[in-house]
């Protein structure tokens, strides 16, 4: 499998938004979703008169329509390092936490009391039978979750430090012109948010960071020389007209390596670190680690499940195996952290609204065990490369086997 790492610098501002069921303010995103990407190039294709995407097997129909298509991750923000590179951008899990007072990660230049994860120290408690109630490192204060997107960047002393990334959103008001008068109309006056096309005070440009990833090589050569051959030449989300959404688009592709069974690995390593560590207030009678091996499924965008034909917000044992077409009677979920929205969108090729979707937010955490690891290792690089759930080609339902940040403990808060 290939992928195309796209890089995309906002030239003006984008105006990427969602409406709530029942609501009539549209809030911009915080991010470009797969689908605006994806219908975006299509639509360029499509402009070129010799394109047929109703011929079986053209690249149209293998990109856009056919089974295994190509998947068209969301794009999140991101920066550039000191030697001008994009950083590779991660999501924050469900169970990440932070200080009420002093949120966010510990910098040089914020007085921010650190973010940790909790998943494996709750795990823990709750096999040991105890409580689990953590707090601030600093100053013992109260923690809630913290949730949004990082890059890590070694310092000048090669230690790693974390930066939060996010977008700047403000508010576009706009007055209707009356067409015959060439004059205000009375009674148009209506707000767009948009994301920025600067942030911090235009200091900074916005990024993001995305891929594509698709099975033929030659396919995904031709897609990167095409988006790179116009990489001044797109527009992302609505109110293109209106001069909204120009972006720099650039591709670069790159082979897809997987280290999903050193992640693994990693997590067990902590995880039976801990548990040693919580024996000290008392061994349990039964043990949840005799013969198991655990990993986390770890929701990098949202996702849309289904459990016999009904909405869920759960990936069951079940569900997973079925998923990634692995017969283990003996997997077991144990915890699950999951929220759940709405999606809509427009799809621009049947010219209509798409359904309203029940969707499973982005960093949702599940946590599964068995004594069978060796037969899910394939399984689950196949599903991280593919997602989970349905409309994976639009971005819904990436998946990261055993986050790395879920080794980031209290005492060790970034």
């Amino acid at each position: 499998m290939k992928e195309i790492q796209l890089t995309i610098k906002a030239l003006s501002p984008l105006a990427i938004g969602t409406r709530k069921p029942g609501g009539s303010v549209s809030e911009a995103h915080d991010h470009i979703p797969g689908s605006v990407i994806r219908g975006a190039i299509a639509a360029q294709i499509l402009q070129y008169p010799d394109v047929d995407q109703t011929q079986p097997g053209g690249d149209f129909q293998r990109l856009f329509l056919e089974q295994g298509a190509a998947i068209f991750s969301n794009a999140y923000p991101s920066a550039r390092n000191r030697k001008g590179d994009i950083l590779p951008v991660r999501l924050l899990p469900a169970t990440a936490v932070s200080s009420k007072s002093n949120p966010g990660f510990c910098s040089s230049q914020s007085d921010s009391y650190g973010v940790f994860d909790t998943l494996i120290d709750r795990f823990c408690a709750e096999g040991h039978d105890h409580l689990y109630d953590p707090n601030c490192p600093r100053d013992g204060g109260r923690v809630e979750p913290y949730g949004g997107f990082y890059t890590v960047e070694d310092d000048d002393d090669g230690k790693p430090r974390y930066h939060s990334q996010k977008v700047e959103a403000r508010l576009l008001t706009r007055v209707g012109i009356n067409r015959r008068r060439a004059t205000a109309q009375e009674n148009i006056l209506y707000g767009i948010e948009v994301i920025s096309e600067t942030r911090k005070k235009g200091q900074e440009e916005t990024l993001f960071s995305g891929t594509i990833r698709l099975e033929d090589e030659v396919l995904a050569s031709a897609l990167t020389d095409f988006i790179n051959a116009q990489f001044q030449n797109w527009r992302l989300g609505g109110s293109a007209s209106r001069g909204l959404g120009k972006v720099e688009m650039t591709a670069q592709p790159q082979d897809v390596t997987s280290d999903v069974e050193d992640r693994i690995q990693q997590f067990n390593h902590h995880l039976h670190k801990r548990w040693k560590l919580w024996d000290v207030f008392g061994k349990p009678q039964n043990s949840l680690l005799d013969n198991r091996q655990f990993f986390t499924l770890d929701l990098q965008s949202d996702a849309i499940l289904t459990d016999r034909w009904r909405r869920t917000t759960v990936i069951s044992a079940a569900m997973l195996c079925q998923e990634a077409g692995v017969a283990d009677p003996d997997l077991q979920l144990h915890a699950t952290y999951s929220s759940y929205d709405y999606r809509a969108g427009w799809n621009a090729a049947w010219g209509l609204m798409k359904d309203m979707e029940l969707v499973t937010n982005r960093g949702a955490v599940y946590l599964f065990s068995t004594p069978h690891l060796d037969q899910w290792l394939p399984a689950l690089e196949r599903l991280e490369q593919r997602g989970v759930g349905e409309r994976t080609p639009e971005g819904f339902g990436q998946i990261r086997v055993c986050d790395e940040f879920h080794t980031i403990f209290r005492e060790e808060a970034k």
